[in-house]
């Protein structure tokens, strides 16, 4: 059983009903369902499929090949599927119509990165790397898919399982939202792969486990010249410069420090030649924020700001700003369940509290609007480490796979477990 402590920590919530008396600990949920053992028999193939899914990487939307391979992969094994949910996402359900529904959401895509891991089976695709983990998302989904189905009929509660899209360009959770995947939904697990976590180690957080994030688009109007006589001109490049360095000053002077707030630009457009003054530079950036209430006035504060730059120098802004997802809000009770189940599984110094939310974005935030979740961290850094998340570099450890299916598998059936 969970410590006394760690029950304290994550209090109760609406999302787990059901009482003490005659339930199933999760020492004997895995006793039962025989979890351990079926894993170890199908840990070969779940490496394999693995494997492919990181030789064969599809960047977000176009996920057409994975998609079918996951379809194909549940249907043999009793799903019920449905594929071209979220343009090219995949649903699958198992167990009694009618019965609570639980959720466990897993993202496909890959980013446009080239690889650099000199594995035997990376990325066929160049510029293609599934450089964030998901090919290992996708096969623990399938991993859970194949533990759980010599149950269809024994199960407390439906299973249905999300094969999601374009969480890389954080619209596949909107699309899949809108289609439908979420109705009727109870409650919803994920994980996503963690560098900074040793292999065989989860990190739970309950409360805030991500921020709110947004993309901005600046584009600097200037004058153009010759390159020898920039005083005859209105140089946009320079004040591009001006833009990027003078937004980084901004923030630690004029924001709350205790409310962190990034903004990093990961694009520069601008310049037809290389002795004309540049005329239009456009810049792409990413902005990420704790505090929701702060990120709400991130939009109007970086328009001011920008303006008064570009205006000071002689220049013209146009300023665009997309909320990408809001913040990934575990709920406590949830994330309490995914606990107690790794600590069975793992031990109680595998399962890591994670003292500080990160700045990274989830798209399995706009899943969360229709219903309560909570989203763990898997540990993959091997005796080597491991690449950060984005790196070509990137390998996480594939002893992983296993500890993510088996601890899911059991958060699953602890939450049927706890209904009633």
């Amino acid at each position: 059983m969970i410590p006394a402590a760690t029950s304290a920590a994550f209090p109760a919530s609406s999302a787990s009903p059901g009482s003490a008396a005659a339930r199933l600990r999760p020492a004997e949920i895995l006793e039962r369902f025989g979890l351990e053992q079926a894993l170890e028999q199908a840990l070969p193939d779940l490496i394999g499929l693995r494997r492919h899914l990181h030789a064969h990487p599809e960047l977000s939307g176009a996920e057409y090949q994975t998609a079918a391979l996951v379809a194909g992969e549940l249907r043999q094994l009793g799903w019920t599927v449905r594929e071209g949910v979220g343009r090219t996402g995949v649903v699958a359900e198992l167990g009694p119509v009618g019965a609570p529904l639980v959720a466990l959401r897993v993202d496909m895509d890959a980013l446009p990165v080239e690889e650099r891991t000199g594995l035997a089976f990376a990325s066929c695709q160049q510029g293609l790397m599934h450089a964030c983990g998901h090919d290992l998302h996708t096969s623990v989904g399938l991993g859970v898919a194949r533990l759980l189905a010599p149950f269809a009929g024994e199960l407390k509660a439906r299973v249905r399982l999300l094969f999601q899209p374009a969480e890389e360009i954080a619209t596949g959770a909107a699309w899949m939202l809108a289609d439908g995947a979420m109705e009727g939904v109870q409650a919803l697990f994920g994980l996503h792969v963690f560098p900074s976590l040793e292999v065989g180690s989860i990190g739970v957080r309950s409360g805030s486990l991500t921020a709110a994030a947004g993309e901005l688009e600046v584009e600097v109007l200037g004058e153009g010249g010759h390159g020898a006589r920039p005083h005859q001109s209105i140089d946009a490049i320079w004040i591009a410069a001006r833009v990027v360095s003078g937004l980084q000053e901004a923030i630690s002077r004029r924001l709350d420090a205790l409310q962190p707030v990034v903004v990093s630009f990961g694009r520069i457009e601008g310049g037809k030649a290389f002795n004309v003054i540049a005329d239009h530079v456009r810049l792409l950036g990413t902005v990420r924020c704790l505090d929701t209430t702060v990120h709400a006035q991130l939009p109007g504060w970086i328009e001011d700001t920008v303006q008064a730059i570009c205006r000071g120098y002689g220049g013209e802004a146009k300023v665009r700003y997309r909320c990408i997802a809001p913040p990934v809000h575990n709920d406590p009770a949830l994330t309490g369940l995914v606990e107690e189940a790794a600590v069975t599984l793992l031990g109680a110094e595998q399962v890591i509290r994670l003292e500080q939310p990160s700045l990274g974005a989830e798209d399995f935030a706009e899943l969360l609007r229709a219903a309560p979740g909570t989203m763990f961290r898997l540990g993959v850094a091997g005796a080597q480490g491991c690449a950060p998340l984005h790196n070509g570099s990137f390998n996480p450890d594939e002893r992983s796979l296993a500890v993510g299916v088996k601890v899911l598998a059991l958060s699953l059936l602890l939450w049927m477990e706890r209904q009633g």
